[in-house]
């Protein structure tokens, strides 16, 4: 029991002595244990340090790569939109330019019906203006028919004297009331004084027309009525008669020089104006109303009498 407790003893204090040995031991070198517990402080710090450099890197480099994703889709979508944009740019340009041609050939299109419009109002007007010079011919048309039916109608009365003339009296002559007249209705003979009408007569063997009677006047009046050319003055479609008042003013004689018992003056008529002291019968509706005076220098038609041939 001794020598156990003697061992145990002795393997304690050996350990005893063993500890405080390290202990001295540890004591003896302080400056080098606190070194090195540096430097494992140092390297721990720097490792932890590295680490959370680490950490950072990464953190940053996972932002940085979550922005440029983002940043990515945004310009993946920028560029649809853009793209989208680019292509309804693309599709209005092509509608501009259908509606531009469209536009152009509605102004073609106009100006062209605008020269035709023009074209059409030309003619048009060219037509109005026709129509105007053939209503106006029609109207001269009409004026001629209407004096060739007066005509054809004076030329029906004459007949039957122009045949009973044929017997007494010379061609061109008209026999009325028992006497051949010549009326001067051809245009190929000019108007005359009332002188150089009364020449005319006495060189065919008459002279100016003597109306003397109710009878006789109406007879001639009818005719030159006939006769009566509408478009020509009612001035200048008189006829000298053997009437004048040249040797008394108011005191009208025939030329064999018989006094006037009975005239067929217009309204207000002889008047004497410009010393008018021929006669002169006119074609008028009422025949009591034909005689005019006149100047005897005044250039008219003229009506000779002369007395018939034998019938024989």
């Amino acid at each position: 029991m001794e020598e156990r407790e003697n061992s145990g003893g002795t393997f304690d204090g050996a350990y005893n002595k063993l500890t405080s040995q390290e202990d001295l031991n540890a004591d003896d070198h302080p400056l080098y244990s606190n070194q090195e517990k540096r430097q494992v402080s140092m390297s721990m710090v720097r490792t932890a340090s590295r680490l959370n450099r680490h950490k950072m890197l990464a953190v940053s480099l996972a932002v940085l790569a979550v922005v440029l994703l983002a940043v990515d889709i945004g310009l993946g979508v920028y560029y649809s939109r853009l793209t989208d944009g680019h292509r309804i740019l693309m599709d209005i340009s092509n509608e501009v330019a259908k509606l531009q041609v469209t536009y152009n050939t509605a102004i073609q299109r106009r100006d062209e019906v605008k020269k035709q419009l023009a074209k059409e109002i030309s003619e048009q007007r060219l037509i109005k203006w026709e129509l105007e010079h053939q209503k106006k011919r029609s109207k001269d048309y009409e004026k001629q028919i209407d004096k060739i039916h007066m005509e054809i109608a004076a030329l029906k009365s004459h007949v039957p004297m122009i045949k009973e003339g044929c017997r007494h009296c010379l061609p061109g002559w008209t026999f009325m009331n028992s006497v051949c007249y010549y009326f001067a209705f051809s245009d190929a003979l000019s108007r005359r004084s009332w002188q150089e009408a009364r020449q005319f007569c006495t060189k065919q063997g008459a002279d100016l027309a003597v109306i003397d009677t109710t009878e006789k006047h109406l007879a001639i009046s009818d005719l030159i009525n006939n006769y009566q050319d509408p478009s020509r003055p009612i001035a200048h479609s008189g006829f000298w008669i053997g009437l004048r008042d040249v040797e008394q003013e108011g005191t009208w004689k025939w030329q064999d020089g018989t006094r006037l018992t009975e005239g067929y003056w217009n309204d207000g008529e002889p008047n004497n104006q410009g010393n008018e002291d021929c006669a002169a019968a006119y074609p008028r509706s009422n025949p009591f109303k034909s005689w005019n005076d006149a100047p005897c220098s005044y250039e008219l038609k003229w009506i000779c009498e002369k007395a018939p041939r034998s019938a024989s």
